[in-house]
């Protein structure tokens, strides 16, 4: 079992809380971690974009002139794509970019990335997280008497709505409960501030 120091709101030691190995000192593997972002990056994309054919296009049907004697080239219809208002060929049509990642796979990143963090120092845990008033400014006083800087995830064993009010305003800081939290968002932010309750959480579906 490995061992992670533990704080109060007001950045006041409240012991330690074990934890385990599986999860905070797991082995690093990038293939996962890479696949996962592969994959919610790619399911971001809508996919809705769309360009005409030839058959789609305003205009054509008659024959622009008779097949000879013209002297020019043979043309059946000036929406050819080789005519200005033509069809375009090959162009992108509506598609969806979805990809599947296996869940043992995402939880091998899942727990590559909170090793990492752990490692480097990155994880504050948290005996608890209130914020009653729902208020950056009560939530912005909770990151300095923690002395944190940069951008910041806060996960919760559940929903706390206040805190996700008071979170709302503050650039470079988000809030995920531990059922939904996702690798790329892990990646994108430089610490990781966790509730013993979301440790214990995120032990039982991961760990």
């Amino acid at each position: 079992m490995a061992t992670l120091n533990m704080v109060t709101s007001q950045g006041a030691p409240a012991g330690t809380v074990e934890v385990k190995d599986s999860l905070f000192a797991a082995e690093i593997n990038l293939h996962a971690v890479r696949a996962c972002v592969d994959a919610y990056l790619a399911n971001q994309r809508q996919g809705t974009h769309k360009v005409k054919t030839r058959g789609e296009v305003s205009g054509g049907g008659i024959k622009p002139w008779k097949q000879k004697g013209t002297g020019r080239a043979r043309a059946g219809s000036t929406r050819s794509p080789l005519w200005r208002k033509g069809g375009t060929i090959f162009g992108p049509q509506p598609r969806s970019y979805r990809k599947k990642i296996n869940k043992k796979v995402r939880q091998i990143a899942l727990r590559s990335i909170l090793t990492d963090k752990a490692r480097n120092q990155r994880v504050t845990v948290l005996e608890a997280l209130t914020v009653e008033d729902g208020k950056l400014k009560s939530l912005d006083a909770v990151l300095r008497a923690l002395n944190i800087a940069g951008k910041t995830l806060i996960v919760t064993e559940g929903l706390n709505a206040p805190v996700v009010r008071a979170s709302r305003n503050r650039r470079g800081v988000d809030v995920q409960i531990a059922d939904s939290m996702n690798v790329y968002e892990l990646l994108c932010h430089d610490n990781l501030v966790v509730t013993r309750a979301a440790i214990q959480r995120m032990e039982e579906m991961w760990g």
